[in-house]
């Protein structure tokens, strides 16, 4: 009888551009102000990447520091996984540049782009298949260049999103390291078109008119999508702690995607979590898609006073709009 596996995190890394733009420098750049950003959002300040500096490379750092806590060689990675939707080019896959990048000949690679929900699902993906003995150690990433994809002359838009990456090292092999206890995934597609960039793809292919019209911009509903967030943020909550028989009076963090303060603010305070368990750096990093959670995680791990069996809940939502949610206990 093969023995049980257990999916494990046995290091985490993150990577933030060295370029900050505050809120005060987009007061110079659209119609906007520091109080009216910081009121509906939480976010003073974000991280840009430079023009020469891709999706990739970002993960790649994120990647090697990721390696370096796991005590991890490149060369024994089985797969890479790249959790994003500002790939460095539609083919091939930022996951195939990466390995390149960090020298994991040995590992298998591929892109998923489940937008903000890209990291849990990739780690509910990675931990299937440690756990079903097919793959050992699995690199899972997430990294987004949204400044690519900004239209900043749009001041609902612009002040939001930030550049980042973040990465773990998914393990069955090592006892003692924080466990992945459950995963939950859903979407729900019905209101799709409220968040998406139409450009680019085979319904709107590059052309003078997509460029004229911005289609190659994020575009977003803002009320309509807060609304959405926060009843699927709060969904994906309730059915992990279903799924694991787990109360939230057992969680010692919760890590929900850092979109917007209110979102967390309302859905903290429908799951019923006391405000001092939960994980902000909205503030300093903004909303960056799949990454938020992947830096938010690595933060966690390296600064929350964590003891041994205690549990963090990691909640997220994005466009699709796809949801999601995990349990990891230390």
């Amino acid at each position: 009888m093969r023995k049980k596996i257990t999916a494990s995190i046995i290091g985490t890394g993150s990577y933030l551009p060295a370029k900050v733009l505050t809120n005060k420098d987009l007061e110079s750049m659209v119609d906007t102000s520091d109080e009216w950003i910081t009121t509906r959002t939480g976010i003073k300040e974000r991280h840009i990447a430079g023009d020469d500096e891709y999706t990739s490379d970002m993960a790649a750092k994120a990647a090697m520091q990721a390696l370096q806590s796991a005590g991890k060689k490149p060369s024994s990675i089985d797969l890479i996984i790249v959790a994003t939707i500002t790939p460095d080019m539609l083919f091939p896959s930022t996951a195939c540049f990466v390995q390149d990048k960090i020298g994991a000949k040995n590992a298998a690679c591929f892109d998923i782009g489940a937008a903000c929900s890209g990291y849990i699902y990739a780690i509910e993906i990675a931990k299937r298949l440690v756990e079903t003995g097919s793959h050992n150690t699995i690199l899972v990433i997430a990294a987004e260049k949204l400044s690519a994809i900004t239209d900043w002359t749009d001041r609902n838009t612009c002040v939001l999103f930030g550049d980042g990456a973040g990465a773990c090292v998914i393990s069955g092999e090592e006892s003692g390291k924080p466990r992945i206890l459950c995963t939950y995934t859903g979407a729900d597609s019905s209101a799709a078109e409220l968040l998406m960039m139409p450009g680019g793809g085979t319904r709107f292919p590059a052309s003078m008119q997509t460029v004229e019209k911005k289609l190659h911009f994020l575009k977003m509903a803002g009320r309509e999508v807060f609304k959405n967030a926060v009843l699927s943020m709060y969904r994906a909550a309730e059915r992990i702690m279903k799924k694991s028989d787990i109360k939230i009076d057992e969680i010692k963090c919760f890590l929900p995607h850092q979109a917007n303060i209110r979102i967390i603010d309302a859905v903290a305070k429908k799951i019923g979590i006391s405000k001092e368990k939960v994980y902000l750096n909205v503030q300093k990093f903004g909303n960056m898609s799949a990454a938020t959670v992947a830096v938010g995680l690595d933060e966690v791990f390296k600064d929350w006073d964590l003891k041994p069996g205690d549990k963090i809940l990691v909640d997220a939502f994005g466009a699709g709009f796809t949801f999601g949610s995990l349990v990891i206990e230390w």
